[in-house]
């Protein structure tokens, strides 16, 4: 520092420079005039130099006998020569003044992975480093501002931003009490609400929003759901379906505490018999032994039923019909007496038994009839001290929910009535789901490409980012649209930063490589799995002077152009043997350039050391919405997967995230789904 103060330093600026490359400089020889007894550095202009087109300044920097040109070389410079202008952390900051002409191309493809890296640089900061503007901090900005690419791409940022962060405040507002505000009565003590699942399939994504209390619980202060079985259908129900809904409600909440119990429908059915004898006596019921289509014409149409006047004796006899499971019991069911024409056509005379002889996996053949859900799910319910019923069903159900209500004297629940969840080009309907399993079409509930709870997380869904979606939505009345990209994108903020990166490439067309320059013999070293998560460790990178890298990556390079080999650094290509036939590159001559930039490379690719153990082959299944829904791609990946697990979650390089549905063994190939992040078309 005594040695700067006794060196004149002269600085020669065009004043008709852009203002975005002169003001960090002004700012920066300001800081430094000002820290010392007297001016150090002067500033000449020049109003008769001319720029040239493209030109976005012209300083020129001199220091005794050294003279420097151009404003990123006169900022670097400056650091060197004075210290005292980066900030406390030296290392990270003149690590990015070294990045600053890397801001100077035009080439957004280029600059794209520069401005990734300083995004995430930036992620928890609001300076390089420490808690105060530095030069470099100034040097950055006026590098970005001087430049028309970053500038515009930092415009449209930050209107993106202006966005996500009105949506953020529309969000919290909704979290505070806009959307969760679904003035419920009685929220004093408690909230008690219900999730009353049928067991004939697997959870999907709708039912994750169904279950209220995962919303709910973390709005109002004491808030427990009962989870109770709508087991009153024995000929699509079964066991399986309804551990695994435990299994699934369980990983979604793990808190014991957030269920008060759970039971069945059929725990009910003595009870909820005798209410249908009671509903029949008052004449608010009566048995009826019209086909199914029939029914559905009349009902749609507004036409009576003409076993609508049957008294409430004969309606009772051919209810005896229906618990015998007799072929004169299959004919009728028995329907609720409410309107044949009410506008609301969930009220037209709505069916509320049904007669089925088919076992019943919770009661095997004691019954032989079954109440629907539309007049079990409001009288268990009341019985069970349900407070709040928040509904996903159409709202023209509501009415008929109170009805029951009413009709049988019980005491009365509030009803919340709230969008179902929908996904372009997705089924959610279980009967159709069921059809798409029964049929073979998809390999089981649990296939990859199902919007099932088990599906999704097989894919590589996370119950973090699932509970966040959901809880995102609340309860609202709007209906609304989703698409994928946008729960998957919020996937992604929890699987980058823990998942471990390995190499794989495809082995479809493979071209092989000899690399001079480097090893005689093969070696190893290790590297991070993660650069920015050191604690999951270290993998072992083989190197040898036999490589092998995917045929798209080997196309695409130029006779004596430079590259990058991703772990290691970079090779000039410097022979391509092709395939005149095929236009297939059959080998190539790489010469090791370790001395070469990696950051002014066009080209940075991924490839495989033939001297070390590969693992053959591995599968990568990635689903797309198609006609044809399964793509499979065979690969070689790097010897580190044999590490991996089921159920684990990894990066290959340039290809994306992977969840590890089969671990790879000797002689058994692994298999890895590509995992969705949002931006993929």
């Amino acid at each position: 520092m005594k040695r700067c103060a006794m060196i004149q330093f002269n600085l020669f600026v065009v004043t008709r420079a852009s203002q975005a490359a002169l003001l960090p400089v002004v700012l920066i020889v300001s800081s430094i005039n000002e820290a010392r007894p007297s001016p150090i550095v002067k500033i000449s202009l020049d109003d008769t130099a001319l720029l040239t087109e493209g030109e976005k300044s012209i300083i020129q920097f001199q220091a005794g006998d050294k003279t420097v040109t151009g404003t990123i070389p006169f900022i670097q410079e400056l650091c060197a020569q004075f210290p005292f202008l980066v900030g406390n952390n030296a290392r990270v900051e003149n690590e990015w003044i070294s990045r600053l002409d890397s801001f100077d191309t035009l080439d957004f493809k280029a600059l794209d992975p520069i401005l990734q890296r300083l995004d995430t640089h930036l992620l928890f900061r609001s300076f390089l480093s420490g808690y105060s503007l530095s030069t470099p901090n100034i040097a950055l900005w006026g590098a970005l501002r001087g430049n028309r690419v970053t500038a515009a791409t930092l415009k449209r940022a930050a209107v993106e931003s202006l966005n996500a962060a009105s949506r953020e405040r529309k969000l919290a507002k909704s979290r505070e009490g806009a959307s969760y505000d679904v003035t419920l009565k009685n929220t004093e003590n408690s909230v008690v609400t219900s999730f009353p699942p049928e067991p004939s399939g697997y959870l999907h994504i709708e039912h994750a929003k169904a279950a209220p209390l995962f919303w709910f619980n973390d709005y109002f202060a004491q808030a427990y759901s009962i989870s109770r079985f709508d087991d009153t259908n024995p000929s699509k129900e079964k066991q399986e379906f309804q551990d695994v809904i435990l299994e699934d409600l369980a990983l979604m909440d793990p808190s014991p505490l957030r269920f008060k119990y759970r039971n069945y429908a059929s725990d009910y059915f003595d009870q909820l018999n005798d209410y249908c004898l009671q509903i029949i006596k008052s004449g608010k019921a009566y048995a009826d032994d019209t086909d199914k289509e029939t029914i559905n014409h009349q009902r749609r149409d507004g036409i009576p039923s003409q076993r609508r006047d049957l008294s409430p004796q004969e309606s009772l006899a051919h209810l005896e019909e229906m618990k015998m499971g007799t072929p004169e019991g299959l004919r009728w069911c028995i329907r609720a007496k409410i309107s044949v024409d009410d506008d609301n056509k969930c009220l037209r005379d709505p069916v509320i038994y049904r007669c089925n002889p088919s076992p019943h996996h919770p009661t095997g053949n004691a019954w032989a009839i079954y109440p629907t859900y539309d007049f079990a799910c409001p009288i268990l319910d009341s019985m069970e001290g349900v407070a709040h019923a928040l509904r996903t069903s159409d709202r023209d159900r509501s009415p008929q929910y109170q009805w029951m209500l009413d009709t049988l004297n019980l005491r009365t629940v509030q009803v919340w009535d709230f969008s179902r969840m929908n996904f372009i080009r997705t089924l959610l309907s279980k009967r159709k789901l069921t059809t798409l399993v029964e049929r073979g079409v998809v390999w089981g509930w649990d296939d990859p490409r199902f919007p099932t709870i088990r599906g999704m997380r097989r894919r590589g869904m996370t119950i973090p980012a699932l509970r966040e979606f959901i809880l995102k939505q609340g309860p609202s009345k709007n209906a609304t649209l989703f698409y994928w990209d946008l729960i998957w994108a919020t996937n992604k903020k929890y699987i980058d930063p823990i998942s471990p990166r390995y190499t794989a490439i495809e082995t479809k067309a493979i071209a092989k490589a000899t690399v001079t320059g480097g090893p005689a013999n093969s070696y190893t070293k290790t590297r991070p799995k993660h650069v920015k998560n050191t604690s999951l460790g270290d993998k072992v990178v083989p190197f040898s002077s036999s490589i092998v890298l995917e045929q798209v990556d080997a196309k695409s390079f130029n006779q004596d152009e430079e590259i990058t080999l991703m772990n290691w650094g970079n090779a000039i290509v410097r022979k391509i043997s092709t395939d005149g036939s095929t236009g297939k590159v059959m080998h190539l001559e790489l010469e090791l350039h370790m001395a070469g930039d990696v950051k002014k490379t066009e080209k940075e690719v991924t490839w495989l050391s033939t001297g070390a153990k590969i693992w053959s082959p591995s599968n990568t299944l990635e689903e797309f919405l198609n006609f044809n829904t399964e793509f499979r791609v065979s690969g070689l990946a790097d010897c580190n997967v044999s590490e991996v697990n089921a159920g684990d979650i990894l990066q290959f390089d340039r290809k994306g995230f992977y969840r590890v549905d089969r671990a790879p063994a000797p002689g058994v190939p692994g298999v890895f789904f590509n995992i969705p992040t949002g931006k993929q078309k």
